[in-house]
């Protein structure tokens, strides 16, 4: 590790990945963990996405002079853009890739699955754990499920792109397929994808 011991890195990331980002923190060296604190942002700023580059923003203004680095676990997550042209104007790094599906996966990969098929809904750990209180209450199917038809009814498919090996956490996707109407398919991608960009993305704060 090149970089000082007393060195210190944030990183901001999505309340959705922060038990990803905890694992590969815990797989690094004790030397390359030293000085990572992590902030997670609620993962409820996703409904309202053009919120996410302002509460990026006001993290990092809120602890000016306390890190001597500061990396963004995000993708674009529907800013528009505006997250890029924030980090831009600071000179910061995020992960690369449009969404979290995009940083399990690996690019490659995902790119082939929506190819594949446009019309599919995709789940993470995060989503099939919280699948009945972010999807089926967050948009109200719970209590009127005749709305399934107008979210869902271009979709053919639920894909999860898991990260653990979780059985539940297949069922719970499985379940909430069968709730949609749609097809199930389960893509165990681990967390090699992801760990290498965060690993990347930490290089120099870590190196």
């Amino acid at each position: 590790m090149s970089a000082s011991a007393a060195d210190r890195t944030l990183v901001i990331t999505c309340a959705a990945l922060l038990r990803e980002v905890r694992a590969v923190f815990a797989q690094l060296g004790e030397c390359e963990r030293a000085g990572l604190e992590v902030v997670a942002l609620p993962s409820a700023l996703h409904n309202r996405p053009e919120g996410i580059p302002a509460r990026v923003a006001e993290t990092l203004d809120e602890r000016v002079g306390r890190y001597d680095h500061a990396v963004v676990v995000y993708g674009d997550c529907g800013t528009g853009g505006r997250l890029d042209a924030l980090l831009a104007e600071r000179g910061l790094a995020r992960m690369p890739g449009p969404h979290c599906y995009s940083f399990f996966a690996g690019e490659a990969v995902f790119d082939a699955l929506a190819e594949a098929e446009t019309g599919t809904f995709y789940l993470t750990d995060y989503l099939a754990r919280h699948v009945d209180q972010l999807v089926f209450a967050g948009l109200g199917l719970d209590r009127h499920p005749e709305l399934r038809d107008q979210y869902f009814g271009n979709y053919t498919r639920v894909v999860l792109l898991s990260q653990t090996d979780d059985p539940a956490l297949v069922a719970a996707g499985r379940r909430a397929a069968g709730r949609l109407g749609l097809a199930f398919e389960h893509r165990h991608v681990g967390l090699g994808p992801f760990s290498r960009s965060l690993r990347h993305l930490l290089a120099p704060a870590t190196g």
